[in-house]
């Protein structure tokens, strides 16, 4: 299927944001407003994965779901793998990528599913899923159990956003009607996330209510998640409109996107450089060359030599299993 180049460009953004919440320190003078980034950028990359995995399994015409999961479910063990030696390098983040893979696991049985069986699910993870992840006391928990229900993208309510992206992937999003729909959707969203969580906050009372009502960045409640999710929706439908308009201006942010994982891997092996030689200082300033480099960087490998290494990497390898697992046996 033909790459929406809006898609990569809300992935871009996703990128970027995260990596603002990683190098940029809030507290520096004009850097408060950084903290936008803190929660929603990572929120945004876990939707679009879910956006992805629907685009690639046939857009709003599902086909060959069995192949698709196989390529998937590769996928996810190599970004499980790769974010574990990423978590080796010791720097001081907290590294998505091995929840990710669990995530793309727990998606692989909805990949079949409708729409609004798709919204339904994510809808009951997210009344369920965060007060049973606060029932649970993930800290004497290793590897996997940490990445189900552990403190920083805890797949059993995280997995509610791919859901949503996944359905987001069935729709036709060159449609100015689903557009539209999209944009009314996310003010909504907005509102009763939010401003729902807000008002809930000054009506209750005790520790454990106001902490299901939490709006503080990955805090897993409901109404920080369903914040997130209309945040989400208004930048996508943005970044769809721009690519059609200004794709020019939006080009270095479309090959960023396109390069996701390799400028996310990226910025954590630079992190761990500058680490190790006593250089790395969160700042504003170490922000602006992250950006710059990284864009630069991903805008000239695109243009000269198109998918990212590691990008060409996962899509080599699941697409030769899915081939082999598919192809007829031969007597």
């Amino acid at each position: 299927m033909q790459r929406i180049v809006g898609v990569d460009v809300a992935r871009g953004l996703a990128v970027l944001g995260m990596v603002a919440a990683h190098v940029a320190e809030v507290d520096d003078p004009g850097s408060g407003w950084l903290i936008v980034t803190h929660g929603r950028s990572a929120a945004m990359f876990a939707v679009l994965a879910g956006l992805s995995i629907g685009l690639m399994s046939g857009g709003t015409s599902p086909c060959d779901v069995r192949g698709a999961r196989w390529r998937v479910a590769v996928r996810a063990v190599l970004l499980g793998v790769l974010g574990l030696l990423l978590m080796a390098l010791g720097t001081p983040v907290v590294v998505i990528l091995p929840s990710y893979a669990l995530m793309f696991l727990l998606l692989l049985p909805a990949m079949a599913w409708s729409r609004p069986t798709l919204l339904v699910a994510a809808g009951l993870t997210l009344a369920v899923g965060p007060p049973l992840w606060l029932a649970i006391d993930a800290s004497p928990f290793d590897l996997p159990l940490s990445l189900l229900a552990g403190r920083y993208y805890p797949a059993m309510i995280w997995t509610a956003y791919l859901a949503v992206g996944l359905a987001l992937g069935r729709s036709d999003l060159r449609s100015r009607q689903v557009r539209w729909l999209l944009a009314v959707g996310g003010v909504a969203l907005v509102l009763v996330g939010y401003g729902g969580g807000l008002l809930a906050q000054r009506t209750v009372s005790g520790t454990t209510l106001l902490r299901l009502v939490d709006l503080e960045p990955h805090a897993n409640t409901a109404p920080e998640m369903v914040g997130n999710l209309g945040v989400v929706a208004l930048v996508l439908v943005a970044c769809l409109v721009l690519a059609e308009r200004a794709p020019l201006l939006v080009a270095p942010f479309a090959a960023t996107g396109a390069l996701a994982l390799t400028a996310y891997t990226g910025h954590l092996v630079a992190i761990a450089v500058l680490q190790a030689g006593g250089g790395y200082r969160p700042s504003l300033h170490l922000l602006g060359i992250f950006v710059v480099v990284i864009v630069a960087a991903c805008w000239a490998w695109r243009s000269l030599w198109g998918r990212g290494p590691l990008e060409r990497l996962l899509h080599g390898a699941s697409t030769r299993v899915a081939t082999a697992v598919a192809a007829p046996t031969t007597t």
